[in-house]
């Protein structure tokens, strides 16, 4: 039973991922508003849905091996999985000036996580996300989003398209159905997977890592693949940039607010590694064209070892 949810879970990530992309790109292209601006916010929040609601839950119930596994692996399996699959698909082209403040903003927030969380060490205290930590990146979520409020008010669409005939509750329509569908499908993988997972007796930080981490980020790679094929490239880099700040300041920020949690040492690699392939992946982007960003297949099928390789640690490390 729970494989015949699984299916049913992806089939619902995938055409609600569909809906969603279609209706954030019109009202875009409706209000003039930058499609970077909509990928980091409105689309990123969107497919962020699941890990927000899975980490809540868990965080209530105490289990805070699968929040924060979940916001870690969701971010890693973000940069390498759906990044690499995207581009070897069909390489991602974008305006370097587009993305550049938000890729440095994601490698700063992974930095002040791993100083709020191991910084306590240094103190002789235990490595921890305290409701304090909590609220600093609640703080930092609040400021990142007048940032993009501010962007999107200064930041218009260069390109002179002939005027399309968009009808605005049309397309709020298909966004509200596109994140029912993503959320619903999310949940159901997440439910299922976990149960198959538990079912061989692994541990929930691992869970949370691998199988609820994945299921979690299905809504992204999917949203990022569609948006790449549609030639909503901006959607595409944007979504996953803007997922992996939110994850990290809304979704850590409210998790840690109503728990403190208390970080294994074993996750010093895992936050330490993030920051690594961050870096990797800016290298890959910002390479050649000074006016242009590019992520071949190449490079594509490197992040995509790398999470191969990762993977086969974390599951032999626990």
């Amino acid at each position: 039973m729970s494989y015949l949810i699984l299916i049913i879970g992806f089939i619902l990530l995938i055409k609600g991922a569909d809906i969603f992309v279609d209706g954030a790109a019109k009202i875009a292209k409706k209000f003039g508003i930058p499609s970077i601006i909509v990928g980091l916010t409105i689309v990123s929040l969107g497919t962020s849905a699941p890990e927000l609601s899975v980490s809540l839950i868990a965080s209530f119930e105490g289990n805070n091996g699968i929040t924060i596994g979940n916001v870690l692996g969701s971010n890693i399996f973000n940069t390498l999985m759906v990044l690499g699959v995207t581009a070897i698909i069909m390489p991602i082209v974008i305006k370097k000036n587009s993305v550049i403040k938000d890729y440095i903003i994601n490698i700063v927030v992974s930095i002040v996580l791993l100083v709020l969380t191991f910084g306590r060490v240094l103190l002789n205290k235990e490595a921890a996300l305290t409701r304090i930590s909590g609220i600093i990146l609640l703080i930092l979520c609040t400021i990142y989003t007048l940032y993009l409020i501010k962007s999107a008010k200064s930041r218009k669409e260069e390109d002179s398209e002939e005027e399309e005939d968009i009808k605005i509750l049309s397309c709020i329509i298909k966004i509200i159905l596109g994140i029912i569908g993503i959320i619903a499908g999310g949940n159901l993988v997440v439910s299922s997977a976990s149960d198959i997972a538990y079912s061989f007796g692994l541990s929930d930080k691992l869970v949370g890592l691998t199988i609820v981490a994945v299921g979690t980020s299905l809504p992204e790679l999917v949203t990022t693949m569609i948006a790449s094929i549609k030639g909503e490239n901006d959607i595409a880099i944007g979504n996953v940039l803007g997922s992996n700040i939110f994850n990290i300041l809304l979704i850590l920020g409210v998790s840690s607010s109503i728990n403190a949690i208390p970080i294994s040492s074993s996750l010093l690699i895992d936050i330490l590694f993030l920051i690594v392939i961050s870096i990797i992946l800016g290298i890959f982007m910002f390479k050649g064209k000074k006016d242009k960003l590019k992520l071949d297949k190449l490079e594509g099928l490197i992040l995509v070892l790398l999470y191969i390789i990762y993977m086969i640690y974390i599951i032999s490390r626990n």
